[in-house]
Formats: structure tokens, C-alpha cells, sequence
């Protein structure tokens, strides 16, 4: 099977940005699920509403001695079988959850470009 490309959306790269200032293990807790996604294996739960494919992962916050219940959240959108956009990271303490309408807007922006 062919590598899946990955796409970062604004957003994203945004949040990246903003979470690694308070936790700088962040880039290494995500490289798994990027690997992951890049071998063909879509984790994480679908979310309904949104009118595409897009699935919510929990993540591992290794600065925090907390489970994945206190982590990151990642939401991604399968574009096709060989493009994923990632669309938003958040941590958990910092919000506690995305909705619908907020995820079609990120995607309807980076669409655009």
C-alpha cells in the first residue's frame, strides 16, 4: 500500500504552536499517530454531524502525569484513501470537547486554499 500524505490545516499548526510553549514533549507524543496514519491505519472515534469522515483520537500528554482521558485530542479528516488532513489539536484541560460546526468550518478554510 502507498504512503498516505498528511495535511495540516491552519488551525492545527496553530495549536501545535500554542501547546508546545507549555508542554514540549508534544511533537513526540503525536509521531506515533502520524505514523500510524501514514501506514493506512485510521484510529480514533467517527464523528457524526459533520457531513465527512473525520475521527477523533485521544493522546498520551507525557508532560502531564495524567492518562489519555487528560491528554490531547486530535481530530482528523479522511480526505481519501491516500490523503488525511488534520484538522485540530486541543488538550483536554484546556477544552473539553469541538463541535460539528466548528470542524466543517476549519475544513471549509482549508478547502478554500
Amino acid at each position: 500500500m502507498s504512503e498516505i500524505n498528511l495535511f495540516f490545516a491552519d488551525e492545527f499548526k496553530e495549536r501545535i504552536r500554542t501547546l508546545a510553549k507549555r508542554y514540549r514533549n508534544i511533537r513526540k507524543d503525536l509521531q506515533p499517530l502520524i505514523d500510524e496514519l501514514q501506514s493506512g491505519n485510521f484510529i480514533g472515534d467517527k464523528i457524526i454531524g459533520t457531513g465527512y469522515t473525520v475521527l477523533k483520537v485521544r493522546l498520551k500528554n507525557s508532560d502531564i502525569q495524567k492518562g489519555k482521558s487528560s491528554g490531547y485530542r486530535v481530530i482528523y479528516q479522511i480526505k481519501d484513501n491516500r490523503c488525511v488532513l488534520m484538522l485540530i489539536i486541543y488538550s483536554k484541560s484546556d477544552q473539553t470537547d469541538i463541535s460539528a460546526k466548528q470542524i466543517k468550518y476549519i475544513i471549509s478554510n482549508f478547502e478554500t486554499l
